[in-house]
């Protein structure tokens, strides 16, 4: 109730003309809106090191961040975000009805692997997934870890009734945790890792991903926005592969760089950072990812598949067509950008 509050809220002020909902379709108006979230990426590489504003000196560039997908997905609704971070869950569902949101996906992140897991308390009793039947386990709904935890549960044979599933963000499961309120959490870096000090890791995402659920960190960008400046989308997405190249060379500065975001110490973020994977700027490109534009890559595919998951759990209305989502992968002058 709370969230459809909510967006109710952001879609009044939206049509009231607050301001916020204007912004970024406006090629004269050289402002760019980024949400960005606290987990070990290249992102935050690009956040700390200013990367963005050296490249566009021309453009006021806010950086605000968000807590998790859906309240990005609720920003877009109201017109008040350019640029995001995001999971593909969320992606999946933002791209569903009935949201519908006119973003599309030009950069992927990171791909989810260690970084997210379903972790149980250690004085749960809880030693496998199956195990959670009758359980209170803790997810910031309509997130990409959400996904992972009904993906986990349907693998074991599980239906959300078997349990109680309560929406908390990370920071909140760390708080319930300590409580002992909750007997475990599907969560991601950099709180999983205090989970791990007193719990079980039941499954992670990358081992859900070899099963046929994965999940990613992507970078969305509004159609508006795209289109109206291209020129600054060209320009996010080569200082974010640049991020990317310097995770791959050079893991001490970006443990440094995230680090100094994540307010860890460098050693523990280059740990992190470890634990996700990350691609390399040219593979972006490929059939398997992006692709270009004339042959659209397979993350469409990935999406429409997440998609079809979240509409047999009953979380969206429709699917969307395989041909809708390819047109929502920005993959305009891609390989150029990257070289």
């Amino acid at each position: 109730m709370k969230k459809l509050l909510a967006l109710a809220s952001v879609l009044f002020l939206a049509a009231c003309g607050n301001g916020a909902a204007s912004g970024g379709a406006d090629p004269a108006e050289k402002s760019i809106r980024i949400a960005y979230q606290a987990f070990p990426s290249g992102d935050l590489i690009v956040k700390n090191q200013g990367l963005l504003e050296k490249a566009l000196p021309d453009y006021k560039i806010t950086w605000t961040k968000f807590d998790s997908g859906a309240s990005i997905n609720t920003a877009f609704v109201a017109g008040s975000l350019d640029i995001a971070a995001i999971g593909s869950s969320p992606v999946a569902r933002g791209l569903s009805a009935p949201l519908n949101i006119p973003y599309q996906v030009a950069f992927v992140l990171d791909v989810a692997g260690d970084n997210e897991a379903l972790v149980a308390r250690n004085d749960s009793g809880v030693t496998d997934v199956a195990a959670l039947r009758g359980k209170k386990v803790a997810t910031p709904f309509a997130s990409t870890a959400h996904y992972s935890l009904l993906a986990a549960l349907d693998k074991a044979g599980l239906k959300e009734s078997d349990l109680t599933i309560v929406d908390l963000e990370p920071q909140d499961i760390l708080a319930a945790w300590t409580r002992g309120d909750i007997d475990a959490a599907y969560s991601w870096l950099p709180s999983l890792d205090e989970l791990k000090k007193t719990g079980k890791v039941l499954i992670t995402s990358r081992e859900l991903a070899a099963g046929g659920k994965p999940t990613l960190d992507l970078g969305v960008v509004s159609t508006a926005f795209a289109t109206a400046h291209p020129e600054a989308v060209d320009a996010w997405r080569k200082v974010e592969a640049q991020a990317l190249n310097v995770i791959a060379t050079d893991p001490d500065a970006a443990g440094k760089a995230v680090g100094a975001e994540l307010n860890l110490s460098a050693d523990d973020a280059k740990a992190q950072l470890s634990q996700g994977v990350f691609l390399k700027p040219a593979d972006l490109a490929s059939p398997e990812w992006l692709g270009t534009e004339s042959a659209p890559g397979k993350l469409a595919d990935n999406l429409v598949s997440a998609a079809e998951f979240l509409k047999s759990q009953q979380k969206i209305d429709a699917v969307p067509s395989l041909a809708d989502v390819q047109k929502a992968l920005y993959v305009k002058g891609l390989p150029g950008v990257l070289s």
